[in-house]
């Protein structure tokens, strides 16, 4: 070749035209397996002409490649495959709007994820040392789940390298009476600006709230509760509702700003301030408050008792509307809400009771069974991932509920997706020795969450009968 000679200029379709090979490489996949699948299905008919039939076949081409994008239960659509491309060659908009886009991101794909995500997860066990069992649990962030514990521990756990820190319990007042036989930490909450953490303090029934991230301690709320808090929720920013075992709620109201450790430039005796709840009520035709959650965009409270009933509150005048006796009667201990599908989910020894909070009707509850393993051992803790009810058993199992489909969780295989928990730790005492030896008893799934991006699922808990002492942490990831 003469060295003088000039290399050819590269013309401006050849880019085109290899951005459109790549751009619809997945379309010409998909549409030469419809086309294998046809030639298997389509005949040549000598008395069709060859255009009729040509248009016939590119017709029913294209309906098998929308099959084939369809074939799952509840498919992302086609529009993944676009959107994945868009970004790689970073067009964002081809096709459809930024809005369009975001509706992908937040709305389809974490649907999608949620249904398809528990089939492959794998658990990685964490080693919590001897406390006695994990009642509660949050995220912090990306790399930190905050745990409360039986022995009343309040716990920060790294997931990374499983290094453990314990948060010193907040200490009441002397005017404080403490409730008999201390519980321990059943319930933590984190408000929406994710500056406070609430929950119970060194007397059970007094309420105490740490400032985030730092964990340095705020106030105590005291005089509200005669016996454990075993459940509560933030309503905005600075107002809290707690429910406890002596069948009442009460509301308080935290004001970060004003809650100094100083009064008048000498710091507090307990390094923290006390608080009074704003109101407090009894539950009508409650014995003993279990849970509660909010629904309707925080604007209805469902409290569950533990004789079997569901009550309502408007939280705007915190009065109480409505209670409901729920069908299945042992042990509700446990509830969940989503806004987004407008349900309230209770779980009970062998069913889980959704309740539309949407409607005023009688007729809003319907149920779903659990599938038992080893005799029925209850739901311990229940949550919504989108349209999916998470639900975590006495007998150390993750079950996923799809409200959409109405069934079970299942692979592809067509067995029940279940994530089993491990072994965890026991401690082996008197005790133990001499009236569970013999027995098999597999960690309860007292709590479960997900963190923020849906993609990882923190799960703990313990042994469920009262007399063992042990503890399980892991994460499925």
């Amino acid at each position: 070749m003469n060295s003088d000679q000039e290399d050819p200029p590269i013309q401006r379709t050849d880019v085109r035209l290899a951005w459109t090979r790549g751009s619809r490489l997945q379309d010409r996949i998909l549409e030469r397996m419809a086309a294998n699948q046809l030639r298997f299905q389509m005949a040549p008919d000598p008395d069709v002409p060859n255009e009729s039939r040509r248009r016939e076949f590119r017709k029913r081409r294209k309906t098998l490649t929308e099959l084939h994008l369809t074939n799952i239960s509840r498919p992302l659509t086609s529009y993944a495959v676009k959107y994945v491309r868009n970004r790689e060659y970073g067009i964002s908009q081809l096709e459809k709007s930024l809005e369009a886009h975001r509706e992908f991101c937040n709305v389809k794909l974490p649907d999608f994820v949620s249904q398809h995500l528990p089939a492959v997860l794998q658990e990685k066990e964490f080693d919590f040392g001897t406390r006695n069992k994990i009642f509660a649990s949050k995220w912090l962030n990306d790399s930190q789940v905050v745990l409360g514990t039986k022995c009343n521990k309040l716990m920060v756990m790294d997931v990374r390298n499983n290094n453990l820190v314990e948060i010193q319990s907040l200490k009441s007042s002397n005017d404080s009476q403490p409730a008999e036989c201390p519980c321990g930490i059943h319930s933590l909450a984190i408000n929406p600006s994710r500056t406070m953490l609430a929950t119970g303090g060194k007397n059970t029934n007094d309420l105490a709230v740490y400032e985030l991230p730092t964990f340095d301690p705020l106030c105590v709320g005291e005089q509200a509760h005669k016996d454990w808090i075993f459940d509560m929720e933030w309503i905005d920013d600075e107002h809290i509702v707690t429910g406890s075992r002596d069948s009442s709620i009460a509301l308080w109201r935290v004001d970060c700003q004003g809650l100094s450790t100083k009064v008048q430039g000498k710091p507090h005796p307990l390094g923290h301030r006390l608080i009074k709840p704003c109101i407090t009520k009894q539950c009508k035709e409650a014995y003993r408050v279990r849970a509660l959650a909010l629904g309707r965009n925080k604007e209805l409270m469902g409290v569950l008792s533990m004789n079997a009933m569901f009550h309502f509150f408007d939280i705007h005048t915190f009065k109480q509307l409505d209670s409901e006796e729920l069908h299945w009667k042992r042990e509700n201990v446990c509830v969940a809400s989503s806004d987004d599908i407008g349900l309230f989910a209770v779980g009970s020894q062998a069913y889980v009771t959704l309740i539309d909070h949407r409607s005023d009707s009688k007729s809003r509850k319907r149920w779903i069974q659990v599938p038992s393993r080893n005799g029925e051992r209850g739901v311990r803790s229940v949550g919504f991932n989108q349209n999916m009810i998470t639900i975590g058993t006495g007998d150390g199992r993750m079950l996923f509920y799809d409200t959409r489909n109405s069934q079970f969780l299942e692979t592809q295989e067509g067995n029940s997706c279940e994530l089993k928990v491990g072994d965890g730790w026991l401690r082996d005492d008197a005790n133990y020795r001499e009236h569970f030896v013999h027995g098999y008893y597999p960690n309860a799934v007292y709590t479960h969450c997900y963190d923020e991006w849906k993609a990882r699922l923190f799960v703990a808990g313990g042994p469920l009968p009262t007399g063992l002492y042990g503890n399980y942490a892991g994460l499925f990831y």
